[in-house]
């Protein structure tokens, strides 16, 4: 898998990562800098492990582990964050200053292996490009190290059964990071679904979309398994079954026009599919590069229910027949990994395993099956 990196830089990775996640919108960059120096570095890590938190190092220190994870560790209330692994000394340096990160707990992609003798760090969250997902939750694993991963969980189902396997191998638990079932507005779209608060789902519809930037690994197919689908459409996937609390049957797909082909040379521009869901709820989604939309609504047989924004890091709003919904605003990174941290310290198991994160990726491949086919494509 180390030959992922003969087609770019890891320095350029994590440049290319950055931009992409700043088009997704509402970030919300830490402005709280502190300047440690090595000692003090020492000493917090010594105070967060005798509390009782886990640590974490993050892997990819692109803008979602910039802008929204790093973040979200100084709200936490079961982990923190112990280390970072990155192929650039000047970021290094940088988050070694701000967070107070010891020299011996910052690896770059070579010495990574050797964090199995760092006994500071107990979760290790990779938040690299889609196609090194596998490479590094397999390399954690045998480091001993329980995972978290990014979504979508890798590009190919195969790749997704060898990171369970090795986390099961190594008896160490994966989870995917799926923020928005940590997020109160999204927990009242499953309770309303779920529950049939007014009455049975009849359709749903969804759409993310946002303008990508010309030049991003995201627009490499090679690099993310496909294109929008993978990286936006993937919430409406979720989203089709949380609500539902259901997995689609079917599925048909479109591939929108490409009105640049030269920048989605190797991935879809847009793209819209179909799911049938149990009891005849018809479900449509869309996603693009080159578009703005970011929507969840759900038309039942007694009112609707509905999201916009949906899918954002904060400000989300919804209604339904009720009313606006009301809930406090929350930081969905860091309920996430509080949680995945609370499910080791209870030994309980992971709210969003490694096995969600494979049926999403067997959804994924059903689409663009569905949308090179143009037939109905049945899911198993």
């Amino acid at each position: 898998m180390e030959s992922s990196f003969k087609l770019h830089s890891r320095r350029k990775f994590i440049y290319d990562l950055g931009i992409a996640s700043i088009s997704i919108s509402a970030l919300s960059p830490f402005t709280g800098f502190k300047s440690y120096d090595e000692d003090s570095g020492k000493e917090r890590i010594k105070k967060e492990k005798a509390s009782g938190k886990l640590g974490i190092a993050l892997v990819g220190l692109g803008g979602y582990a910039g802008g929204q994870l790093a973040p979200a560790l100084t709200e936490t209330s079961n982990c923190f964050l112990a280390g970072i692994v990155t192929g650039t000394p000047e970021k290094a340096e940088k988050w070694k200053k701000q967070y107070g990160i010891p020299a011996s707990n910052i690896y770059d992609y070579q010495s990574f292996d050797q964090i199995k003798n760092n006994p500071d760090i107990d979760i290790i969250y990779v938040v690299l490009p889609n196609s090194m997902h596998a490479e590094y939750v397999i390399r954690a694993a045998e480091a001993g190290k329980h995972v978290i991963c990014e979504k979508p969980m890798a590009i190919t189902v195969d790749e997704c059964d060898k990171m369970i396997a090795a986390c099961k191998k190594a008896d160490r638990k994966l989870g995917v990071g799926y923020r928005l079932h940590h997020d109160p507005y999204h927990l009242e779209m499953m309770r309303l679904g779920q529950q049939k608060i007014h009455g049975n789902i009849k359709t749903m519809s969804a759409g993310f979309a946002f303008n990508a930037q010309k030049g991003i690994w995201r627009l490499d197919k090679t690099m993310a398994g496909g294109g929008p689908l993978m990286d936006l459409g993937i919430y409406c996937v979720q989203a089709f079954c949380y609500v539902t609390g259901q997995n689609p049957i079917s599925v048909t797909a479109q591939e929108g026009q490409k009105t640049d082909p030269e920048r989605f040379a190797t991935v879809e521009q847009s793209l819209t599919w179909q799911f049938e869901m149990p009891g005849g709820i018809n479900a449509e989604g869309f996603t693009s590069y080159a578009d703005s939309r970011n929507t969840l609504k759900v038309e039942a047989e007694r009112g609707v229910y509905e999201l916009a924004p949906a899918f954002n890091y904060n400000g989300i709003r919804g209604n339904g027949p009720e009313g606006n919904f009301s809930f406090p605003a929350v930081n969905q990174q860091a309920r996430q990994m509080d949680d995945f941290a609370l499910s080791l310290i209870h030994k309980s198991p992971v709210r969003l395993p490694g096995e969600m994160g494979r049926r999403d990726v067997v959804y994924l491949q059903a689409i663009y099956q569905a949308m090179r086919s143009g037939q109905k494509v049945l899911i198993r």
